[in-house]
């Protein structure tokens, strides 16, 4: 399969990865300008392997939303820089004529920048030092490197959101011809402990040891901050790759979430899948419960704690599949419950809807063990 052939039809798949990105393109420009005014500076999207402005049946892709974004919002046309790249000259032509036949285009103060070069490691210089939102989307895992994503996240202000193939990178572990991509993409320390973890595994297990390795890789280059969303492959119930968020700031990540919770396949008690899946899904009891697995987590974690709706939130969300909503859910069954004790009391407290609301700063006394 060619680069190209990626493009020849607007998938769901394809669909959902292109709105994750502008959606997030959007709320980070909204938070990031206000302080780029300050600091009398402008803010950037750099994608590296943007492929053609439209798929084949005409939907536009990654690069159109996100400068249709640019034109519609008077800040973001005076202060926002773009620049997109890709090796394969036919996609950056087709890229250039789409971009040109937007309408108003030339609203944007900085006319986007096309490049068309192979990504490698001089690439990192493109970086511009303001802050940036990258797009790393490569078909496979060549040019995509640790080293890369750090240079990606390195500044003030600074997100990635980057494709991992997984089932490319998966078969490439214990494949000699591709050690070194392998390497690059995780460090090589980290890869090669990966390899002996892996031994033997099934393949739930294998997977689950990819993506923590990955999380782990992200962590020691300054991502403290990583959100996966799984997508899983049309015709059978099997993995095919990630959508990965990084990012230094907890706010960021907050966001991203959010945002990769309403595009999920399932919702159970609201708890989002973070996974797009086309096919039904086979779910235990234990999977059903989420929420509840929840509320004794919280008694667990905070016993003997009084605190904030959003301090619980934000100390404990972190690398669990939970939204700030689910915590307000597993809070107030925790109250009905009157496993905690609640201040203002339900009795003080607004409803929204016929239903009691649970605001940031309501605090929460937790009982001790």
């Amino acid at each position: 399969m060619t680069n190209n052939s990626f493009f020849d039809e607007s998938r769901e798949t394809s669909l959902v990865k292109a709105e994750i990105v502008a959606k997030y393109f959007w709320a980070w420009a909204k938070v990031i300008i206000p302080q780029a005014k300050k600091r009398r500076t402008n803010i950037a999207y750099i994608d590296l392997f943007s492929g053609p402005g439209c798929y084949q049946d005409g939907s536009k892709s990654t690069p159109l939303l996100i400068l249709e974004h640019a034109i519609a919002d008077e800040e973001m046309r005076e202060r926002l820089i773009t620049i997109f790249n890709d090796k394969n000259s036919e996609n950056t032509h087709s890229l250039d004529q789409a971009i040109n036949s937007l309408p108003e285009i030339k609203m944007l103060k900085h006319k986007p920048q096309v490049l068309n070069i192979e990504v490698g490691t001089e690439i990192v210089q493109i970086f511009p030092n303001i802050p940036t939102l990258s797009f790393i989307d490569p078909w496979g895992y060549k040019g995509l490197s640790l080293q890369l994503i750090s240079s990606a996240i390195a500044g003030w202000g600074c997100d990635c959101i980057f494709f991992f193939n997984y089932n490319r990178i998966n078969s490439g572990l214990n494949n000699s011809r591709v050690e070194n991509h392998i390497n690059e993409l995780f460090g090589k320390e980290q890869a090669n402990l990966l390899r002996e973890q892996l031994l033997n595994l099934q393949p739930d297990e294998r997977e689950s040891k990819i993506v923590q390795a990955i999380g782990d890789s992200l962590q020691r280059v300054g991502g403290s901050y990583s959100q996966n969303f799984c997508f899983k492959e049309e015709d059978r119930n099997r993995t095919s790759h990630y959508l990965i968020f990084v990012s230094k700031n907890n706010r960021g990540h907050s966001i991203m979430k959010n945002i990769m919770a309403k595009k999920s396949s399932l919702l159970l008690q609201g708890v989002p899948s973070f996974q797009h899946d086309q096919k039904p899904v086979q779910l235990s009891l234990f999977d059903l419960q989420p929420i509840n697995k929840l509320e004794d987590m919280l008694l667990d974690e905070f016993a003997g704690q009084t605190m904030t709706m959003l301090q619980v939130y934000q100390q404990h969300h972190v690398g669990k599949p939970y939204i700030e909503r689910n915590y307000k859910d597993a809070l107030l069954l925790l109250e009905e419950k009157s496993k905690i004790v609640v201040y203002p009391p339900a009795s003080e407290r607004q409803k929204r809807k016929g239903k009691l609301t649970f605001a940031n700063h309501v605090k929460v006394t937790f009982p001790s063990k």
